[in-house]
């Protein structure tokens, strides 16, 4: 059962940034059927700007955490939150957002927490995510802190190996068939899209659902690994190839 079940985007709203991106100049309704849904797209298309404005109306930190962490290190710049409605099936306070670009704030942040209260070092593998490698960090947080509630995880793959990644999915996997966890992931990779029975809405093409085969993602990578030659004759302009 999915907690949020449609994401809508207010007819009234302006023509400027970001509003005249074509995923939301053209209106955006999005119907979540799954536990797991992804967003993709190419850079610029409006993913990280659609994924902070989603947290925002969930009321969660926008620099990265959930409604109970309490620190400042980026303010939005879009307006898109403003014009953009939430419908749940059922409605839940518990959550997380997670943004790669400023984990280093968040870990910061839950460091200056601990000099008064070292407990809560607990929930993210009981030692500082500052003394964990990148990708080491994410994965603490992950297993430790999640359990219960809607993860809103924007580019996750940036700091994880493609191993990591499978743990990742892993993790997606333990929490989402219980039940109790929704996951809407914004991402370029292609080990994570291959979730089964994920939903996939391409910003490319309107938000449009798409099959996990059909991604550009999908395939440039299947495609350069099966011939990586025929990409390095067409990169690099020479007949070395």
């Amino acid at each position: 059962m999915t907690y949020l079940s449609r994401i809508y985007l207010k007819e009234d709203h302006p023509e400027d940034f970001p509003f005249n991106l074509p995923v939301f100049k053209n209106g955006l309704d999005l119907i979540l059927r799954s536990n797991v849904t992804f967003f993709v797209g190419e850079n610029g298309t409006g993913k990280s700007t659609l994924m902070e404005s989603i947290a925002d109306k969930c009321e969660f930190n926008l620099s990265g955490g959930n409604r109970n962490h309490n620190y400042d290190f980026h303010k939005t710049e879009s307006a898109l939150s403003d014009y953009l409605t939430l419908s749940w099936k059922t409605k839940i306070n518990e959550g997380f957002f997670m943004r790669a670009e400023s984990f280093f704030n968040f870990a910061t942040y839950i460091d200056e927490v601990a000099t008064t209260d070292m407990r809560i070092l607990d929930a993210y593998g009981g030692k500082s995510l500052h003394q964990q490698s990148h990708g080491e960090a994410f994965l603490a947080l992950f297993h430790n802190h999640f359990e219960k509630g809607i993860y809103l995880l924007d580019e996750p793959e940036s700091a994880l190996s493609p191993q990591r990644q499978l743990s990742l999915l892993s993790i997606i996997h333990s929490l989402e068939k219980t039940g109790k966890a929704q996951f809407i992931i914004s991402t370029h990779s292609p080990i994570l899209l291959s979730y089964p029975n994920a939903t996939i809405y391409s910003l490319d093409n309107n938000m449009t659902p798409i099959d996990y085969q059909d991604t550009e993602h999908y395939q440039v990578t299947k495609n350069f690994l099966n011939s990586p030659e025929l990409y390095f004759r067409h990169l690099f302009n020479d007949d070395e190839y």
